[in-house]
């Protein structure tokens, strides 16, 4: 059998899955393959899983089998956290060759090599998550309006509700060297934008050096990395994807909102305004410092856009409880909520915890939430209307139109003007639209 030279791939989860993705698709092209869409008919399917709720492990054997449909006879590669955690499940699903764990996947070619023809039970190649010590830079391309930059990967945290320690080991980083590095090769690219990912990137340095087998305190910190970054010519945008809010010091806020590169949004997962959850949930905060967090970005940077991450019905979480996350979210000055609905993870602290909450009462929880933050998200977009604001066009999925995002991660669409993708123009904003997105003016002046 000749060697297969087509490849596709398709990524479920986070950014950081997105990164580590298009870093594959490069060890494929080095190789001598050329990457394919999805639906036309690749040799090998490479599919990079999360397994953050139920939902995604579903969604993986949902692709595998439309993976098949195009090409019946393609060899089937799973990776990613649900391959980590569960690879014996997913060698069972039919139609997959390959699984591979964390300390493998970035060695895929070696075991892409020992694929057969003979049909059978998919091979599993996933050691103990402990193997996976080494850090595998990683950035997305293929966007040119924007790339993910992973800087960190795997987390110390003991969260109860969390399998990414499980699945993708002890917090590793990456050196400021070769971020900066790697920035600088983006921006070769034509790229005007860098998200920073990572599963814990405010726990920047871990594992940055090793001497003689012991890994040392940290010779840098997530401060020192951005301060490089924002030195790098040819990037016009920074952006940090989420960083916990214990870790989002007043030195790192003070130092994006003096600075022209790193934009002024900020993402802090919350997970439960209330303090007997927290604990619960092994928070290394409690809501008091959230608050103070918010309040100092909004003193520095009252533009400034806050996401905030949010789970309804952990276990034990009463409605008194519930509705004091509530009010203090709707009294919090936030701008969009990422709501997720707990689900139960195998091998997590919080499953064997009392009071489980109704399933049904759980979505009635994140009904709530979701509407809460469309409130929230337009309550913000509002306060910008008839507002200059600087835009990174891209092309829209609808045709004749043409999108982009506000450094404060505003939303916009306006006609399409082909000489205004990739690049930064400054444009009013006019009205919010029925797709919740905010129209501009149509004579966008150069930045």
């Amino acid at each position: 059998m000749a060697t297969p030279r087509t490849v596709a791939f398709y990524t479920l989860g986070c950014k950081l899955n997105y990164s580590e993705t298009s870093s594959i698709g490069r060890l494929f092209e080095d190789a001598g393959y050329s990457e394919v869409g999805f639906k036309d008919g690749a040799d090998i399917y490479v599919v990079n899983t999360c397994s953050v709720t139920d939902f995604a492990d579903r969604k993986c054997r949902q692709i595998v089998r439309r993976a098949l449909k195009y090409s019946p006879e393609a060899k089937v590669v799973v990776v990613g956290c649900y391959a980590q955690l569960k690879p014996e499940e997913i060698a069972g699903i039919e139609g997959v060759d390959l699984v591979l764990g964390a300390a493998e996947k970035f060695r895929i070619l070696d075991y892409v090599d020992e694929l057969s023809k003979a049909p059978g039970k998919g091979m599993v190649r996933a050691g103990e998550v402990s193997e996976a010590r080494d850090f595998v830079n990683a950035f997305s391309f293929g966007d040119r309006t924007r790339s993910f930059l992973k800087v960190q990967d795997g987390c110390n945290y003991k969260c109860t509700f969390c399998t990414i320690p499980m699945a993708r080991g002890s917090s590793r980083s990456d050196t400021i060297d070769s971020v900066v590095a790697n920035a600088r090769s983006i921006a070769d690219k034509g790229v005007k934008e860098i998200v920073l990912t990572g599963v814990n990137i405010g726990d920047f340095g871990n594992g940055t050096e090793v001497i003689e087998g012991v890994r040392p305190k940290k010779e840098a910190l997530f401060i020192d990395l951005i301060r490089e970054l924002d030195k790098v010519e040819g990037i016009d945008r920074f952006r940090i994807s989420s960083i916990e809010p214990n870790l989002c010091t007043d030195e790192i806020i003070e130092f994006v909102a003096q600075s022209k590169r790193f934009v002024p949004h900020l993402h802090m997962p919350l997970q439960s305004g209330n303090d007997k959850q927290l604990r619960q949930m092994r928070r290394r905060y409690k809501r008091a410092l959230y608050a103070e967090r918010v309040a100092k970005i909004k003193a520095l940077m009252p533009h400034a856009c806050i996401g905030v991450d949010v789970i309804v019905g952990f276990p034990g979480e009463t409605e008194a409880d519930f509705l004091e996350t509530y009010r203090f979210l709707q009294e919090l000055p936030i701008s969009y909520l990422h709501v997720f609905t707990y689900s139960e993870r195998p091998h997590t602290p919080a499953i064997e915890m009392e009071g489980a909450v109704a399933m049904e009462e759980r979505r009635r929880r994140n009904q709530m939430l979701t509407i809460l933050s469309e409130k929230k998200r337009r309550h913000f977009y509002e306060q910008h209307l008839e507002q200059p604001r600087a835009v990174l066009f891209e092309q829209s999925k609808e045709r004749g139109r043409m999108s982009g995002f506000t450094d404060n991660y505003i939303r916009i669409d306006a006609p399409l003007q082909e000489a205004l993708l990739n690049t930064l123009a400054t444009v009013n904003l006019s009205q919010i639209n029925d797709k919740g997105q905010v129209e501009a003016a149509l004579l966008p002046l150069p930045v």
